[in-house]
C-alpha cells in the first residue's frame, strides 16, 4: 500500500489516533521535500509556540461565566458580560487559543464525558475586576467556557485536513508519497498550492453540523436590530422574554447615556452597563427567564448593535 493510501485510511478510521496520522504525515513531508508542509506537522504533533503563531482553526470563540458572592446570597456559574469589563482587560477574554499538542485535544474528549471544559481567568485579573460584574456581588472565580463540540471540531478539522491534502497529492501525482525529495513527480510550487489550499483554506468540517455551530445559528441569526432604532432593539428583547418593565428602564437608561460619546468611545455607557448587571443578575438568580437560556452575552451583542458597535 502506498504511503498516500496509507495516511488516507488512517484519516478515514475514527479509531485511529490524531498523533499517528501525523507521524505518518512526518514521512510524507519529508518525501515531498516541503518545508511548509513539515513545519505544519510539528507544530500540529509538538504544539504551536506561542498564540501569535496560531492558524485561525485554533482559535475559538467563547463565552465567560464566574461564581459571585455578595451580602445577601451567591451566584453560581453565571454569565459574565464582557461589556462590564473595562476595555484594557478585555483582550482575549472571548478566544481560547489552543496551543497544545492536537493530541491533547484529543485526550480531553476522551476524558471530558460531554461536558465543556474550562479555562480559568488569571487570578490578577479576577482581582482586578471582580467587584465591576455584578451589582453589590464580589467574583470568586472565573473561567472560560468551552464548548466540547469546539474541541471536537478542531481535532476532526486537522484529521480532514490532512485527508484533503493527501487525496489533493494523490492527485496530482499519485507515487509522490514514494519518491525522494530529489526525485519528485510533483512541483514544490504545486505541494505549497494543494497545501495552503487544503490545510489553511476552507477545508469541510465534519463537526460544521454540529451542535456548537447550530447553537450559533440560532442565537445570532435572529438578532434583528437596526442602528438607532429603539422599537426593533424593544422587539428582539421581547422575543427572548425580557419583561416590558426591564426594556423600559433600559431605554431610559440608553436616554441617560451620552449616545454621542458612546460612539465616539466605541464602549457602552456607564447607566446602560449597570442594567445589563442588573439584568444578568436577575437571569442567573431566576427571576428572569430568557428563551433557551440565552447568554447575557448576545443581549449585550442586541444593544451594541443599536449603537452600530461591532
Amino acid at each position: 500500500m502506498s504511503l498516500l493510501r496509507d495516511i488516507q485510511n488512517a484519516a478515514i478510521d475514527a479509531n485511529m489516533d490524531i498523533s499517528v496520522i501525523l507521524r505518518k504525515c512526518k514521512v510524507l513531508a519529508a518525501r515531498l521535500g516541503n518545508e511548509a508542509f513539515k513545519k505544519w506537522v510539528d507544530q500540529e504533533l509538538n504544539g504551536y509556540q506561542n498564540k501569535d503563531t496560531l492558524p485561525n482553526y485554533r482559535i475559538l470563540d467563547v463565552n465567560s461565566k464566574g461564581d459571585f458572592i455578595g451580602p445577601a446570597e451567591s451566584l453560581k456559574n453565571a454569565d459574565i458580560p464582557l461589556a462590564c469589563i473595562p476595555k484594557k482587560f478585555r483582550e482575549g477574554l472571548d478566544k481560547s487559543y489552543c496551543i497544545q499538542p492536537i493530541a491533547a485535544y484529543e485526550s480531553l474528549l476522551k476524558t471530558a464525558d460531554g461536558d465543556n471544559l474550562q479555562e480559568q481567568w488569571r487570578a490578577d485579573l479576577v482581582a482586578i475586576v471582580g467587584r465591576n460584574i455584578y451589582k453589590n456581588a464580589n467574583c470568586l472565580s472565573a473561567w472560560k467556557l468551552i464548548p466540547n463540540a469546539s474541541i471536537v471540531s478542531l481535532v476532526e478539522g486537522v484529521r480532514n485536513r490532512i485527508l484533503s491534502f493527501v487525496l489533493e497529492i494523490e492527485n496530482e501525482a499519485p507515487d509522490a508519497g514514494e519518491a525522494s525529495p530529489t526525485t519528485q513527480p510533483i512541483s514544490q510550487e504545486k505541494v505549497t498550492q494543494v497545501f495552503n489550499t487544503t490545510i489553511y483554506g476552507n477545508v469541510g468540517n465534519i463537526a460544521e453540523g454540529n451542535q456548537q455551530v447550530t447553537q450559533q445559528v440560532t442565537q445570532t441569526a435572529t438578532i434583528n436590530v437596526s442602528q438607532n432604532d429603539l422599537e426593533s432593539l424593544k422587539k428582539y428583547l421581547l422575543s427572548i422574554g425580557i419583561p416590558r418593565n426591564e426594556i423600559k428602564n433600559l431605554r431610559e437608561a440608553i436616554n441617560e447615556d451620552s449616545a454621542e460619546e458612546v460612539r465616539k468611545t466605541k464602549s457602552l455607557g456607564l447607566k446602560v452597563l449597570n442594567w445589563i448587571g442588573s439584568i444578568a443578575t436577575k437571569i442567573a438568580k431566576g427571576t428572569v427567564s430568557v428563551a433557551q437560556k440565552l447568554s447575557i452575552n448576545l443581549i449585550t451583542q442586541a444593544i451594541l448593535t443599536y449603537y452600530g458597535i461591532k
